[in-house]
């Protein structure tokens, strides 16, 4: 899918997040922005996405604090993206339940919001043509599933290989398993954007 966000719908969409989860902490209903852009925003398009929270602190370090996402939506992207961030925020069983002072407070460490917003999967017939830093990639397999944002690799300095066997290991299936012919692959690109 070739589509764009551009810099003021990308602050629009995080501003959207920021909000939804504050207006939950501090128990009010949301107050939101004017949407820009008209009728044919990729914005109001129905787009998979994924909401990352981290924790920054003053020497810019960052700590994963959430993520959650969805591959494919029904729903327009700004919807995906206000679900998502309360999901990332409150849903996300690896962590505690956000709370008002890391999130509200001036302190540090700070969180800080990343989106995703994704296009459609492709299948992927040939393991070999994915390529780091530009795909994600999403394994189905014996049940289970796992995914990989494209900027993943990146951040943790992987090559290819890494990436395919630790996605492997994100789906729970042992070694190898990104490679077999049962197994349904695809891949994904991502416009990723966030507040630092």
């Amino acid at each position: 899918m070739q589509f764009n966000i551009n810099n003021e719908e990308q602050k629009y969409l995080l501003s959207l997040a920021r909000e939804t989860i504050a207006a939950k902490l501090e128990k009010r209903d949301p107050s939101y922005p004017k949407q820009p852009g008209g009728p044919e925003s990729n914005i109001l398009k129905p787009c998979g996405a994924f909401v990352t929270l981290n924790l920054k602190d003053s020497d810019g370090n960052k700590n994963l604090r959430g993520c959650i996402g969805r591959m494919i939506a029904t729903t327009p992207l700004e919807k995906t993206v206000k679900a998502m961030a309360l999901e990332s925020a409150f849903g996300d069983s690896r962590f505690p339940p956000i709370s008002k002072k890391e999130f509200l407070g001036d302190s540090f460490p700070k969180v800080s919001i990343e989106i995703s917003a994704l296009s459609p999967l492709e299948p992927c017939v040939d393991p070999r043509s994915v390529i780091v830093g530009v795909h994600g990639i999403y394994l189905i397999h014996r049940g289970r599933s796992g995914v990989l944002l494209p900027q993943v690799p990146v951040e943790q300095g992987w090559d290819q290989d890494e990436y395919l066997d630790y996605i492997n290991k994100k789906a729970g299936l042992p070694p190898g398993s990104w490679d077999d012919p049962l197994a349904e692959r695809f891949v994904f690109t991502a416009v990723v954007f966030g507040e630092d």
